[in-house]
């Protein structure tokens, strides 16, 4: 185990009286040593922590799913700054090497040939039992979020770790056409974020990636992938609506949150519907370079997209969602 640089460094004492302390670490696995980062906020309580294990896109990594490191210019610190004021344990790992060169992870799809071949499942499941262990995480209140290809790898975690997961939070994912894995079969509340303008991974569904990512495979349509986990829950067909007030009249983008279930304690399917919004978060104070947003598409500034997923796991235990 060793600490971080001097960006993680500055990182931590950002915007805050007091520093979190963040260290990357390894656990051996078959496939060799896999790296992670810890991210513990001053003031974290001593045991009985949340904790959520992050899951970075293909072709990034763990730093910049931190804010510790920039990707194409951008860089963005929503999961730290959220650590820091509502005392969260943070985990990120990296994926590992796929046949593009580029990180990846092992998400089932059969017909991505630039996925991960490494046992990302049995990884995760040893990264929970570590943080339970090591860093005294609740067992009750594990939450997996990830973003883009850490996406349709927390889609498989819901489906093979789900009894030990709070909630999950997708952002620019999918379900695969084919899978290589076993259809979900264990309730659990998910939270989805997607922009309809999404070209990388489309918002109906088809083939998945861009000039700049080849060999992705196809993906489900997005409004099928939320209402399967709505009817594996067992939730009502009509969500509650609430369109997000529009906070910037160059925005081209609106934000528009679905809600399947009633209880916040219970089992829920939330969609943040992004419409004009492209493959790539939200922030109410960020705003992607020229560049990136050539490469991604629009970014909505109407809801920090970190701040959503929280609100929505924030009451959610694991224990709801075990079966005797």
């Amino acid at each position: 185990m060793r600490f971080l640089g001097l960006a993680a460094i500055l990182l931590a004492c950002a915007s805050s009286a007091t520093a979190a302390n963040i260290v990357d670490r390894t656990i051996a696995r078959p496939e060799g040593q896999r790296h992670y980062i810890v991210v513990e906020p001053a003031g974290l309580a001593p045991d009985k922590r949340p904790v959520v294990i992050l899951l970075h896109g293909h072709g990034t990594s763990a730093a910049i799913m931190l804010g510790l490191k920039g990707f194409i210019g951008y860089k963005t610190q929503q999961w730290t700054q959220l650590a820091d004021r509502e005392k969260l344990l943070l985990i990120a790992p990296d994926g590992t090497t796929g046949s593009d060169g580029k990180a990846a992870w092992n998400d089932c799809r059969l017909d991505a040939p630039t996925n991960a071949t490494s046992d990302d499942v049995g990884f995760i499941s040893a990264l929970i039992d570590t943080a339970i262990a090591d860093l005294h995480a609740d067992p009750e209140r594990v939450y997996v979020f990830g973003s883009s290809h850490g996406g349709f790898m927390a889609y498989r975690l819901a489906g093979e770790l789900g009894p030990r997961l709070a909630a999950i939070g997708v952002q620019s994912a999918v379900m695969p056409v084919q899978s290589g894995c076993k259809a979900p079969a264990h309730p659990l509340s998910v939270y989805v974020s997607h922009g309809t303008q999404d070209e990388i991974v489309p918002y109906h569904g088809g083939k998945l990636g861009s000039w700049f990512l080849k060999g992705r495979g196809t993906g489900s349509d997005v409004d099928a992938a939320v209402d399967l986990w709505r009817r594996l829950d067992g939730l009502p067909e009509t969500p509650a609506v609430y369109k997000f007030p529009h906070l910037h009249a160059s925005d081209r983008t609106t934000a528009t949150r679905f809600v399947w279930g009633t209880d916040p304690h219970g089992l829920q399917v939330e969609f943040v519907r992004i419409d004009g919004g492209g493959h790539t978060h939200s922030s109410k104070s960020e705003e992607l370079p020229w560049l990136l947003r050539k490469l991604v598409g629009e970014m909505n500034h109407d809801v920090d997209t970190a701040d959503e997923a929280w609100r929505f796991f924030k009451d959610k235990r694991a224990s709801v969602t075990m079966r005797p």
